[in-house]
């Protein structure tokens, strides 16, 4: 973990409510796909925590909703301006379980930490698929960015606005996988664990104090004992996960 201040590069809108802002700085921190950063915002006591939506030896990029006054407020900021963000936190994704199809599942906001990770698998030699679950049309982003890495690419929409109607589970049941990975919503999880016939491994959103694992806010129950989310997750494995 490094703490720093990073410049915005840009911040624009790409679909409904949701915003990529690229940073410059320091990403020697950052060691696996999964793992996210805590930015610290003007007047707010608590850190914003963000994933990793993809990153280089220069910048991070990140992909926001806006769903409160912390990310409303970082939406308004411009080129140029800094902030003091927190960078290389939790453990991020295990590559080495994929086998040579993997499937990466993304609901909302659960879909950004998929991008590195997808471009890491393809770079592996393995054929991947991927599916984005969304509300509506006006809902979906990264859908040809994930085309572009040479991902089979399905996108799901609740209302049936585009693509599949339905969720990630009604696609996922179409593909042959060797093992999967996801992002996304504790039901969107629910239903997959429901649906899953390999291994896998789950990213968890949750409200975190510190960020760090000093503060114990985000502790979980699992098979082998209490686990932090911040620390020793977001990523837990299919095995360990009680439900």
């Amino acid at each position: 973990m490094t703490q720093g201040i990073y410049e915005i590069l840009s911040n624009e809108k790409i679909a409904l409510n949701v915003y990529k802002m690229i940073l410059c700085g320091d990403t020697s921190a950052i060691t696996a796909s999964g793992q996210f950063v805590n930015i610290k915002l003007d007047g707010k006591f608590l850190r914003r925590p963000i994933s990793i939506c993809d990153y280089n030896d220069k910048t991070i990029t990140i992909i926001y909703k806006v769903v409160g006054v912390g990310t409303e407020q970082m939406c308004e900021m411009l080129a140029g301006e800094k902030l003091d963000v927190l960078v290389g936190l939790g453990n991020g994704y295990n590559l080495d379980k994929s086998g040579d199809r993997p499937l990466l599942l993304g609901g909302g906001v659960g879909v950004p930490p998929m991008y590195n990770l997808c471009k890491k698998l393809i770079d592996q030699g393995n054929k991947v698929s991927v599916i984005l679950g969304f509300n509506t049309k006006e809902e979906v982003f990264l859908e040809d960015d994930f085309k572009a890495l040479g991902a089979e690419v399905t996108v799901t929409t609740a209302d049936g606005s585009y693509g599949v109607k339905g969720f990630v589970t009604d696609a996922m049941k179409n593909i042959d996988y060797t093992y999967f990975f996801t992002c996304g919503p504790m039901p969107m999880f629910k239903a997959i664990e429901a649906t899953a016939v390999t291994s896998g491994q789950y990213s968890f959103e949750e409200r975190m104090g510190c960020g760090f694992g000093a503060c114990m806010g985000c502790s979980c129950k699992t098979k082998y004992g209490n686990k932090r989310i911040c620390k020793d997750g977001p990523v837990l494995e299919r095995e360990e996960i009680i439900w």
